[in-house]
């Protein structure tokens, strides 16, 4: 008895640590992918090229690690991703293809605001197949952080502003299904799995790229940055905390590139956001403020 009294505690403080890991890990993705409408923007592409020069450097530079790491066992180890390793790279690249036709249809105020659905749909996959709980305190702070995603959508005014919405919601919810395929197979390898999706996506919109365009050194380096910033390390960063983490939590957390996202154009590019979109980009940073700054204490979770 005396021994389970002692190393409960230290369990606890095990479990608190991987936890806070597992939000670091997410809060740098949000990082990486706040830079992705910065990098499209560099770029100046077609949709389609863009996705095929961004994910060809994001096969690459994943790529590359993974061999360094398996080493004689690589070429193995794709041909093994079973089923699920499938069924990931397939999500992934809808994620992909759908991320970038949102930005180049609508403004990236918008597009990262509709991402604020992501801790929703998270958590409704997971809740079906993981059976995850959900916390009341997280219901109020994502009614909150919703109620900014409709200000924002309201918004829209033009064709192409409702095309740039739907993509951004078909890949805010495919990303979801991501966080939660991390969660539901720990021993996937992350990195192979996103190299390999991201070599499938450059395949897919390879007949669809502009062949005449010859690519500037800009728009070189911006597809490459697009590729293995936000693209190869965002995501890798993303499905390696949201393992340690709630699905809905990691959803959360990645929700601060709602916020970082518009103002990198807006300092480099001077793409002003609406007023909407400042109004409900504000809601969700305070609804992810709110919600995490309980972050660890056990009476918060009820």
């Amino acid at each position: 008895m005396a021994t389970s009294t002692i190393e409960r505690p230290a369990n606890t403080k095990q479990d608190l640590r991987m936890r806070r890991l597992g939000v670091a890990l997410v809060a740098a993705s949000a990082v990486c992918w706040s830079t992705a409408g910065l990098f499209v923007r560099v770029a100046d592409l077609d949709s389609a090229t863009l996705i095929v020069w961004s994910a060809i450097a994001a096969c690459l530079g994943l790529g590359l690690v993974c061999a360094v790491r398996l080493g004689r066992n690589f070429l193995r180890e794709i041909v093994g991703i079973g089923i699920s390793g499938v069924l990931y790279v397939t999500v992934a690249a809808v994620c992909s293809i759908s991320y970038i036709i949102s930005l180049r249809y609508t403004t990236v105020a918008n597009v990262m605001t509709i991402y604020a659905a992501l801790p929703f749909l998270a958590t409704a996959i997971a809740f079906f197949w993981l059976r995850e709980r959900v916390s009341r305190r997280f219901v109020i702070a994502g009614a909150f952080a919703m109620g900014g995603v409709a200000i924002t959508a309201g918004a829209a005014a033009t064709t192409d502003d409702i095309i740039g919405l739907v993509a951004g919601f078909v890949m805010t919810a495919s990303f979801a299904a991501q966080l939660v395929f991390a969660k539901r197979y720990p021993k996937m390898d992350i990195l192979l799995v996103s190299a390999i999706s991201a070599g499938v996506t450059a395949i897919i919109a390879a007949p669809f790229m502009n062949t005449d365009v010859v690519l500037t050194p800009m728009q070189l380096t911006g597809s490459a940055l697009y590729g293995l910033i936000p693209y190869g390390l965002g995501t890798a960063l993303a499905l390696a905390g949201g393992r340690l983490v709630k699905s809905g939590e990691a959803g959360f957390i990645a929700m601060l590139d709602v916020v970082l996202g518009p103002v990198w154009v807006w300092l480099f590019f001077s793409e002003q956001p609406a007023v909407e979109a400042v109004i409900g980009g504000t809601m969700v940073l305070c609804a992810v403020a709110w919600y995490l700054s309980k972050e660890g204490n056990p009476a918060s979770e009820a």
